[in-house]
């Protein structure tokens, strides 16, 4: 592990913990740095997830990641379920929890998605302050992530990293940065993936996500199915360029393969890190002496395209229902 940030450990390369590998992770212990948990999977009184959690415990730390908390909804996060979440947090002590930029319904009505937000200065100040009370009850560093959408407001004031960027400085909280989310959006509403990358705090991203996603030829929906594509490898590199070693996870919630796929998935996430740091290292000072490392290519300009209906991709979990992380 290297320095942290912002209180929080580079863990190195992970992938999400998911029913069909448990078996084969509790059997064999195979060679990953870290496991990635669903906390509503596991906000239980008792029985198997708690038994596999533990079990899993006892050779891997965990992080927990979050799909309800619906820190941007018209309600505050519901205090029952903040309880059950510290509860958690007590038992798996994660080194860092997160969850979404979004909103999941409204009051009576839980939409089961990751909602989108206006980029205004009203959500800024409301989720800002919510998320600092969360990670003060909590107890433990508290990040956000970007999601991927597919619809825009026309009441948005700012760009969505502008937005993201000042509730983390306002809230003093880490980004959850997901990197297949910012293709995805990029693509879908047609703004630069690269701008977004280059322009959130980097010194506050905590851990980054990699995924797969399905690509509909007019949008893309983030699926997590399949491999992560090329360009999705080039903006890691770019990111990696940009904050240095940061936790990176892969994940992979639909059509989930077998283990030795995944693993070699991870694997292929190790490489590209390591490689874009070897390659911040070599970069030589400047001219003006900055001697930052020489940023990626910034031909890739994502297309314009409008957003379709959103499209849920569903964990497959015989004990304990549906969960997935955007």
């Amino acid at each position: 592990m290297t320095r942290p940030r912002l209180g929080v450990p580079d863990l190195g390369i992970g992938v999400g913990l998911r029913v069909p590998h448990y078996r084969h992770i509790l059997s064999q212990r195979p060679a990953v740095d870290f496991f990635e948990i669903i906390s509503e999977n596991f906000m239980v009184a008792g029985g198997k997830p708690l038994f596999h959690l533990e079990s899993v415990l006892e050779h891997y730390p965990l992080i927990q990641h979050g799909v309800s908390l619906s820190i941007g909804g018209p309600d505050a996060p519901d205090p029952a379920y903040l309880a059950r979440l510290k509860q958690l947090v007590r038992k798996v002590k994660p080194a860092w929890l997160s969850d979404h930029f979004c909103w999941c319904g409204v009051p009576g009505a839980h939409l089961h998605d990751l909602l989108p937000l206006p980029y205004t200065w009203e959500a800024v100040a409301r989720v800002a302050e919510r998320a600092r009370h969360i990670q003060d009850y909590l107890e433990v560093p508290f990040a956000l992530e970007n999601t991927s959408s597919y619809m825009a407001y026309t009441s948005s004031e700012m760009s969505e990293w502008q937005f993201i960027s000042e509730i983390a400085e306002r809230a003093d909280i880490g980004l959850m940065f997901d990197v297949n989310n910012v293709y995805v959006s990029a693509y879908n509403h047609g703004f630069d993936a690269h701008e977004f990358i280059r322009s959130v705090p980097h010194e506050r991203i905590v851990q980054i996500h990699l995924a797969g996603h399905t690509h509909l030829g007019k949008y893309i929906i983030d699926t997590h199915r399949g491999h992560v594509i090329d360009a999705v490898w080039d903006l890691y590199r770019e990111t990696i360029r940009h904050t240095g070693p940061v936790s990176t996870l892969i994940e992979w919630d639909d059509e989930i393969p077998d283990w030795p796929v995944l693993a070699a998935e991870a694997e292929k996430a190790r490489a590209a890190r390591d490689g874009a740091l070897g390659a911040t290292a070599a970069v030589a000072p400047s001219d003006s002496g900055s001697g930052r490392a020489e940023q990626a290519d910034p031909s890739f300009v994502a297309p314009t395209h409008h957003g379709g209906p959103r499209e849920l991709a569903a964990l497959e979990d015989n004990s304990l229902g549906a969960a997935v992380a955007e």
